[in-house]
């Protein structure tokens, strides 16, 4: 538990880390968990699982072989299809597991998720078929990350499947840091009857809240004002702008977004909203929605929404557009673009940057002033990475790190 965050922004940490360390806590705990993973799991900053059990292995064991055991609690195959199954199976039994997969290879499971959903929608109407523990997939190494291997890498498709299932019983959770993804982990592990996709990286990434604040937003609706980045609004009017995002590395994005437009437009008043869970037509779990009221609580009912999503963007254009009027949204997100290339290329490819986010409201504001700044600026960095490999340091600066 993280009880405060006095400088949010200041510290960094790594989500998978923090997910791998609360598994292996649970783990410990449990010896009928099991997690399933291609031979990623120490790529995939999981590896903390390693100091309370071994790969399972039933075949003569060797002195050159890795920790393996006929106990092991790790199952790990060159084989989504076949993890997919076995993981299944395990829960039929009544007993909780995990998988793991790099985000660009969990849609081979697709067809068999799609099947399993049915059979989740028929077994709970059947009365005398006992409720099963959910099924939970960790989808790390992202298309935002993916500065070696590149567009082949870079797919977040699953998201949509799931989004677009109209039976209700999947959830995508973005963890927003790894305080978050501490508390996405625990809510998998709560819930039955139902798939969780939970997408995070694995770099180190800014703390941004408490875990109040994260367990609060995914048993209430799965959104919240980020106090800290948010102007004070009088009660008799709106921000001028809202920027919300879903997903770590669009959230940092945004939280900078607002950090370069404070400075330029000190006159106008920011509202970051962040969005740790999405489902069928809704923001939040299935099983408790954002309700329209809620929603206007958190986004107004007037001004623009800037909205940055881990995955494609209409997806979440769709579901916002199911609270309030399209003409308010302005969605950014994942659109199919891709190359090995810097970490803020990667975004600015795909007009997730900051710079492009601030573009919005640089236009609607009519800046033109402002409208040449940040295209000057996108402009030298993709000429800077394509010679040093690297992006200029004042493109990825961590908003809000000065107390």
């Amino acid at each position: 538990m993280i009880d405060e965050v006095k400088f949010p922004g200041k510290e960094l940490f790594s989500p998978a880390r923090r997910i791998g360390a609360v598994m292996a806590d649970y783990m410990s705990k449990h010896k009928d968990f099991y997690l399933f993973s291609p031979d990623e799991t120490t790529s995939n900053k999981l590896d903390a699982v390693f100091k309370y059990s071994a790969r399972a292995w039933d075949l003569p064991i060797h002195h050159w072989d890795l920790p393996e055991s006929p106990s092991g609690q790790i199952v790990e195959m060159l084989s989504e299809n076949a993890l997919f199954a076995c993981m299944v199976g395990h829960l039929m039994n009544g007993e909780s597991a995990m998988m793991t997969s790099y985000e660009s290879f969990f849609t081979i499971i697709a067809s068999q998720l799609q099947q399993h959903l049915k059979f989740l929608q028929q077994s709970i109407a059947t009365t005398w078929r006992k409720p099963i523990p959910a099924t939970n997939l960790l989808s790390t190494s992202t298309c935002w990350r993916q500065d070696h291997n590149g567009f082949t890498h870079q797919s977040p498709t699953l998201i949509s499947i799931l989004l677009n299932n109209p039976n209700r019983l999947a959830n995508c959770l973005f963890p927003l840091d790894d305080v978050s993804a501490e508390s996405a982990f625990l809510q998998m592990l709560q819930s039955k009857n139902v798939v969780n996709l939970t997408t995070f990286n694995k770099i180190d990434l800014p703390r941004w809240i408490d875990s109040h604040q994260a367990d609060t937003e995914y048993a209430k609706g799965g959104a919240s004002i980020l106090q800290f980045a948010s102007d004070e609004i009088p009660s008799d009017r709106e921000p001028d702008y809202i920027f919300a995002s879903a997903g770590d590395i669009v959230s940092l994005e945004a939280l900078a977004a607002i950090e370069i437009l404070r400075a330029d437009l000190p006159d106008k008043k920011f509202r970051a909203v962040n969005i740790s869970a999405l489902s069928y037509g809704q923001i939040g779990i299935a099983e408790r929605p954002l309700s329209a009221k809620e929603f206007r609580q958190l986004f107004a009912e007037r001004c623009p929404i800037i909205a940055n999503f881990h995955g494609y963007p209409e997806n979440l254009r769709q579901i916002l557009s199911n609270y309030t009027s399209s003409t308010r949204l302005h969605a950014h997100g994942y659109e199919e673009q891709g190359s090995t290339t810097t970490p803020f290329e990667m975004l600015s490819l795909n007009r997730a940057s900051r710079y492009h986010l601030a573009l919005d409201v640089a236009k609607l504001e009519k800046r033109d002033d402002l409208v040449a700044k940040y295209q000057k600026i996108l402009t030298e960095n993709s000429a800077y990475a394509r010679e040093h490999g690297t992006d200029l340091p004042e493109v990825i600066k961590i908003p809000f790190q000065n107390p």
